[in-house]
């Protein structure tokens, strides 16, 4: 069923209840139990989920509690549960939720702690951004070694003090390099969007120690390592930064860098989460 309004919206919801809610609705539509781990598949890496394994169940997003459908193209509407080679289950998910979307903090983290509540111990978060760095063509991967929150928001609510100093697993990016050793990182800047970055924001960024700008993945950490989570995050340099690059930037530009590298990237993703 499509729900008409979210209890999310409700500020006096308890959120980590209603992701509870949202995973037992996802464990009797696809009647697995536990998940192990779970993706968030961004601009590009969608055809990563046709890799990984074999699909148990593909469930419409808005038949699950607290999600929404998603507004952006190139971001697919399902939960997949997939059952991997060695047995372990994943739980992708192509519901992204937007900050710029302008639904709040909670939508935008549901789809993460709805995981973690069923079961996943790793969140393996992807997008497609900018890059600042300009030997990283369009097309490049880079792993994410840490984050500058830009939104001026967090989805912590009240006194909850949580430790990111290794938000971004070294241990999940080791294994990664193990399978592509020569991946670079870098440190994703996310910024509210919609709009993309101003050459001054794009400088101001580099100049705070940011090398990838984007509108998305650093609330979603933030949350996975609230619920206990340990956090891989990829993202898939679509085009160079405004002023980095000497062309003016554009929603078609993004996707179709993501199509383009799309076969070699999903294999890439499908290759490390059998290792994870």
């Amino acid at each position: 069923m499509v729900h008409a309004s979210n209890p999310l919206d409700d500020p006096a919801a308890d959120p980590f209840a209603i992701a509870k809610e949202a995973a037992a609705q996802l464990a009797a539509a696809t009647g697995v139990v536990k998940h192990d781990i779970a993706l968030t598949l961004g601009s590009g890496w969608a055809k990563a989920a046709d890799l990984l394994g074999e699909t148990v169940a593909t469930v419409p997003a808005t038949d699950i509690v607290g999600f929404s459908q998603p507004a952006v193209v190139g971001h697919v509407g399902t939960i997949r549960s997939i059952r991997l080679p060695d047995g372990r289950h994943a739980l992708v998910l192509g519901a992204r939720t937007h900050y710029y979307e302008g639904h709040g903090v909670r939508r935008v983290v549901h789809s993460v702690r709805t995981a973690a509540a069923a079961g996943a111990s790793v969140m393996v978060l992807t997008n497609g951004a900018g890059g600042i760095k300009e030997h990283w063509t369009p097309g490049t991967p880079v792993l994410i070694s840490d984050h500058i929150n830009l939104t001026a928001n967090s989805p912590l609510e009240g006194a909850t003090f949580i430790d990111l100093t290794d938000l971004y697993s070294r241990r999940l990016r080791d294994i990664a390099r193990s399978v592509q050793p020569d991946l670079d990182e870098g440190v994703y800047t996310q910024f509210r969007g919609p709009h993309y970055e101003t050459p001054a924001e794009v400088q101001m960024a580099k100049a705070i120690g940011g090398h990838i700008v984007g509108m998305s993945t650093a609330l979603e950490a933030i949350a996975a390592r609230e619920a206990g989570m340990e956090v891989l995050g990829f993202s898939l340099i679509t085009n160079l930064a405004a002023g980095i690059s000497p062309d003016a930037l554009s929603h078609a530009e993004v996707l179709q860098a993501g199509k383009d590298a799309e076969p070699v990237i999903s294999d890439l993703l499908a290759r490390v989460v059998a290792e994870l």
